[in-house]
């Protein structure tokens, strides 16, 4: 890796008006290199190049099919160049090898999809009687400032990328401060793709400058953001003085109810991947489990003999798929899961396994278990993004879906049960963007995605984002001497 990496603003890289970012190792607490932060003056600089790419028809002159073509040859490239960026992206983001190559190839996947929609956003005909023709088209908004997450840096601006640029719209990226190196490789894939200087636009600065510079600029058109509740109320602020629309996806505390039918082993598949991949800095995490009293102490024995079967350390040190966990991202990130560990012990849950940092160099918790927990309890009620599975009792299916909707949240949650009737009666009532039945994380690039409550609005995945990206033209023709004044 370099040692310095800079911004990339209208096909030059630049330097950050506001000095550098150090960035750190999160496996080893090492510093690994230095990123330009961005202030206000690089900001406007992108968002001016990405609105003369707008407004010159650079994108939105082209046959959409050959859009989508560009769109989808920067998913090929990313794919070329996989290897590479999964060892970077280990370094930067503390996750394992394993992991960082199914981010990139989940990222990749991305402008596959969306570059296959690009000639299939269609307007319609309206009937409105004789001597008149009436038809709809989908138009880009012009500028896309997307503000990305640092738990899936590489994915997130994937997932925004592709289906801007897809719609026609010039793109202004505002990278998170702890993993935004490996970034730098969309502005590679914009360049191999042949995509017009300003099209795509890279930045990483402060939240506080560079964030709020993004969110509030006037000739920005549209924002997708991805993380905490209260930057995102604070972005939607930023954006509703200029009445610029969003998409907020915010965070969730995701519970999955387990009948006393379930397969139990099916569904410790399923923890393994919905609480440890990423070592639970996902959104849309499993962190909680509601389970039958009855069946309480065999999954709890069971979640910890999982619990305690991974491995953990840094992400390079092994390749072994899915028996190893990263570790966070930051001291800051890992010291705040731990605080609500310790909250939540003396709180009166029961350590099943873990609630530790791990001895050694780097932002490591141990994969931890608990039992016994309430649904007001902290633990059950605040996301931890962290490794952090509660286990909570029920004794009726009612009072099942009471617990599950009992959070402010609303991003996803799960079903387990053979009977698909109780399944299909539970997702109903279920307050949440996606239910995943007997298998967390089912779906993919292809299904929306997107919360209730304050998991926030609008949806990303799926061709339902594409929607996000493009606002509608009514066109009403009134041929020949048709009746003048029409209701």
């Amino acid at each position: 890796m370099k040692n310095y990496y800079k911004n990339y603003v209208d096909g030059n890289w630049i330097d950050g008006g506001s000095g550098v970012i150090p960035v750190d190792n999160p496996a080893n607490g090492e510093h690994l290199a230095d990123q330009a932060c961005a202030d206000f003056n690089d900001i406007d600089k992108a968002v001016k190049a990405a609105k003369r790419v707008h407004k010159e028809g650079l994108l939105t002159a082209m046959r959409p099919v050959e859009r989508g073509r560009m769109v989808k040859k920067m998913g090929e490239f990313l794919l070329q160049n996989a290897p590479l960026i999964s060892k970077e992206l280990t370094l930067e983001a503390g996750k394992p090898l394993w992991e960082s190559e199914i981010e990139i190839r989940g990222a990749a996947r991305y402008f596959e999809y969306y570059g296959n929609q690009a000639e299939t956003i269609e307007g319609k005909s309206i009937p409105l009687g004789e001597n008149y023709y009436d038809f709809t088209a989908y138009e880009p908004y012009g500028v896309s400032a997307q503000i990305i997450p640092w738990n899936f840096p590489f994915e997130m601006t994937s997932r925004s990328l592709s289906a801007g640029l897809t719609t026609g719209n010039s793109c202004v990226v505002k990278t998170a401060e702890n993993d935004p190196l490996t970034q730098y490789w969309f502005a590679k894939a914009a360049e191999y793709a042949g995509f017009p200087d300003g099209s795509v636009n890279l930045l990483c600065g402060l939240g506080k400058e560079a964030g709020v510079a993004l969110s509030s600029h006037p000739e920005v058109n549209q924002i997708v953001f991805t993380g905490s509740v209260a930057t995102g109320s604070a972005i939607a602020g930023e954006a509703a003085k200029n009445i610029v629309p969003c998409t907020l996806e915010l965070g969730g505390k995701s519970a999955a109810i387990v009948y006393d039918d379930a397969d139990l082993d099916n569904l410790l598949n399923s923890l393994r991947w919905g609480i440890f991949y990423n070592a639970g800095q996902v959104c849309s995490a499993m962190s909680r489990i509601i389970v039958p009293r009855k069946l309480q102490e065999e999954i709890s024995e069971r979640a910890g003999e999982l619990a305690k079967s991974l491995s953990v350390g840094p992400g390079s040190e092994r390749k072994e798929f899915g028996n190893n966990m990263g570790s966070l991202i930051s001291e800051l990130q890992r010291d705040r899961a731990l605080a609500l560990c310790q909250k939540a012990q003396s709180a009166g849950a029961s350590t099943v396994t873990g609630g530790h940092k791990l001895n050694r160099p780097g932002w490591f918790l141990e994969p931890t278990i608990f039992n016994n927990v309430t649904p007001d309890m902290e633990i059950a009620q605040t996301e931890v993004f962290g490794p952090v599975l509660s286990i909570i009792p029920y004794d009726t299916d009612e009072q099942a879906l009471d617990i599950a909707n009992g959070t402010d949240y609303g991003l996803v949650s799960g079903v387990f049960t053979k009977d698909l009737d109780r399944a299909m009666v539970s997702a109903q009532k279920m307050r949440a963007g996606q239910v995943f039945i007997n298998e967390w994380f089912a779906g993919g690039v292809e299904t929306p995605f997107g919360g209730y409550g304050k998991s926030g609005y609008g949806r990303e995945k799926g061709r339902e984002a594409l929607w996000n990206y493009i606002q509608t033209k009514n066109i009403a023709i009134r041929l020949g001497k048709g009746a003048a004044g029409r209701a």
